[in-house]
């Protein structure tokens, strides 16, 4: 493991990958510096990854200021911060400028500062859609198809941004690495209120919400062992330009119940056992945004190899069912969930 050499900037800190990414990199002894949107949610972020002395500074994807002071003393930049979306937004662009433009942003200040080097969080959506059925797995290869009718808003979002980052680092980058990391749904435990969308699918088991299991799924990864590997990729010397997976077992909602159950007992009798039709799913969707933006991946499996980072960089990812357990008993110890 490297020492700490520098400082590292982690842009939109209140984040839930963010928060382990910063807990990870204070762990090993790396000062770190955050940005969220307003310093008025300041104390709440510090309070919620028990960092009292975080230094936190205001920045945003769709502004200059405050940005080149932010990366002032900066070594190392975890570019984390993105638009996630709880429903389709009536514009793309909602999301894609944000993204995009943001990357693009943190880049050209990173560069100006004198960084060493940029991990980007991307996405398994800049990945994984628009190739149709397919049987082998994904690899840092592929990228998705944005003109392909399955790529929504956010692949549109993560892959425009990712290909953005990597056509500006090629034009003016020079003497800065850059690396990026696509996890696949991040599931794990929760830190406080403030976590990402894909958790919402647990939530939902354990509420209730849904009158059954559809036929979804959907590549697992724990964010601890996302957390690693974000570290990981900004402390391996030679990885410029490198892409890397982070996704385990590809699970059906219905393995993801049946670890549910088989795993928290009275606690996990709201979970549906029985199959839910997709015509009732669509039916849903006219009620439930979260529901409607999962619509299109009906009975599409999506399977990918991390075989490169475990290759490159001695990755590994724990066991499925500890991640989502330990998701689960997350969510109902913060009150998260309906008692």
């Amino acid at each position: 493991m490297t020492s700490p050499q520098g400082k590292v900037l982690v842009t939109g800190a209140s984040g839930y990958i963010a928060g382990f990414v910063i807990k990870a990199l204070v762990a090993e002894g790396w000062p770190v510096r955050g940005t969220i949107r307003t310093l008025a949610r300041a104390e709440q972020v510090r309070a919620t990854l028990g960092l009292p002395d975080l230094e936190l500074v205001a920045c945003d994807l769709m502004r200059d200021d405050g940005w080149a002071e932010a990366m002032a003393g900066i070594t190392h930049v975890q570019h984390i911060a993105s638009p996630i979306p709880a429903g389709e937004p009536k514009d793309p662009d909602e999301l894609i400028v944000p993204a995009r433009d943001g990357a693009l942003r943190a880049l050209r200040f990173a560069r100006a500062a004198g960084v060493q080097r940029v991990v980007m969080t991307s996405s398994m959506a800049a990945i994984a859609y628009g190739h149709g059925a397919r049987s082998t797995p994904f690899t840092e290869a592929d990228w998705s198809n944005v003109n392909s009718l399955d790529a929504y808003a956010y692949i549109k979002s993560k892959t425009l941004a990712e290909r953005a980052a990597r056509d500006w680092m090629a034009a003016h980058g020079a003497g800065m690495d850059y690396v990026s990391v696509n996890p696949a749904a991040v599931l794990g435990p929760v830190l406080g209120a403030d976590f990402s969308t894909s958790l919402e699918v647990v939530k939902k088991l354990l509420d209730g919400a849904l009158p059954g299991l559809p036929n979804l799924g959907f590549g697992v990864v724990d964010v601890r062992d996302v957390a690693a590997l974000h570290v990981l990729a900004m402390t391996t010397p030679g990885l410029d330009g490198e892409r890397f997976i982070a996704q385990g077992r590809f699970l059906w909602m219905r393995e993801v119940a049946e670890v549910l159950k088989a795993g928290l007992g009275r606690q996990a009798r709201r979970v549906p056992t029985r199959g839910l039709p997709d015509w009732l799913l669509k039916l849903l969707a006219n009620f439930d945004a979260t529901v409607k933006m999962v619509v299109p991946e009906l009975g599409r499996r999506r399977e990918a190899s991390a075989a490169h980072a475990a290759e490159r960089l001695g990755w590994q990812t724990r066991d499925e069912a500890t991640t989502i357990l330990d998701c689960a008993r997350s969510l109902i110890e913060q009150g998260l969930v309906k008692g």
